[in-house]
């Protein structure tokens, strides 16, 4: 009896961190030890010689910056980042006085998120390079077939609500790059944002299609009452913060439904 009470206890846990049956211990054992992000090596010794390079590159990287006068000590430090990222990957443009790319957009997104969550600048700046690295390369392919996915999903779930979105000829107009290019960064608060953002670091960006279908879901009665394109899009744009955190558990429930136990779906 003493068994089965401290097996039904692990499942209860286990399904809670997002695995779906005790026998996934091994999983999460590894899981702990491993590095997802890429940011740390493996083995725990390094992790302080290896943080003081990473300090050491981040201040060499400023200071070069601030030589050649694109940033100072007046610049806010998402735009520092900004420039950072652009100086490594070679993509610093002839002068800070040129307009940014959608690309700059985005990471500027990201990085304001982050540094509400991060309070070390350099933590912060290897953070927030990691995951746009990842959102370029791992998921350049993917991201593009994300609004796509997102009107299959939200048919299945509720092909009424889909079909008055377009007779409104709302679907072609979502923020989609607000959910998918940014990863809801800006429309979610960082509390839900990173529970979204873990399992998109673990190896998954589909979690963000559902995300965006149960944000429809959620207000389905709001986005029924209204008829206009422009208006709904709006409404999609700066949805009430106070039901963010429901709508990122069912997300999360909506993704194992359809994908399972997904780790590294799309």
């Amino acid at each position: 009896m003493a068994e089965d009470s401290q097996r039904n206890f692990r499942s209860v846990y286990y399904e809670k961190v997002g695995f779906r049956g005790v026998e996934e211990k091994k999983s999460l054992e590894i899981l702990l030890k491993d590095d997802p992000l890429g940011i740390l090596p493996p083995y725990h010794e390094s992790h302080a010689q290896v943080m003081m390079y990473r300090k050491e590159q981040y201040t060499d990287v400023l200071h070069a910056l601030k030589v050649i006068r694109f940033v100072s000590d007046s610049t806010p430090q998402v735009d520092v980042y900004l420039r950072m990222y652009q100086l490594e990957s070679g993509k610093l443009p002839r002068s800070p006085s040129f307009p940014l790319e959608p690309e700059d957009e985005v990471f500027l997104a990201i990085a304001k998120a982050m540094e509400e969550m991060v309070e070390d600048n350099v933590d912060c700046y290897w953070l927030i390079r990691c995951f746009v690295n990842q959102l370029n390369n791992k998921f350049r392919d993917s991201l593009p077939q994300l609004p796509k996915a997102f009107e299959q999903y939200l048919n299945l779930e509720d092909s009424r609500l889909l079909k008055h979105m377009k007779t409104c000829s709302v679907v072609t107009k979502l923020p989609y790059d607000l959910w998918f290019q940014k990863c809801f960064a800006g429309c979610l608060p960082e509390s839900s944002l990173q529970r979204v953002w873990d399992k998109v670091i673990s190896g998954s960006c589909k979690i963000l299609v559902f995300v965006a279908v149960e944000i429809l879901l959620t207000f389905k009665i709001k986005v029924m009452a209204l008829n206009n394109a422009e208006k709904i899009t709006k409404f999609l744009e700066n949805i009430p913060q106070d039901s963010s955190d429901a709508i990122v558990s069912k997300a999360i429930d909506l993704w194992h439904k359809h994908c399972g136990t997904p780790v590294h779906s799309m």
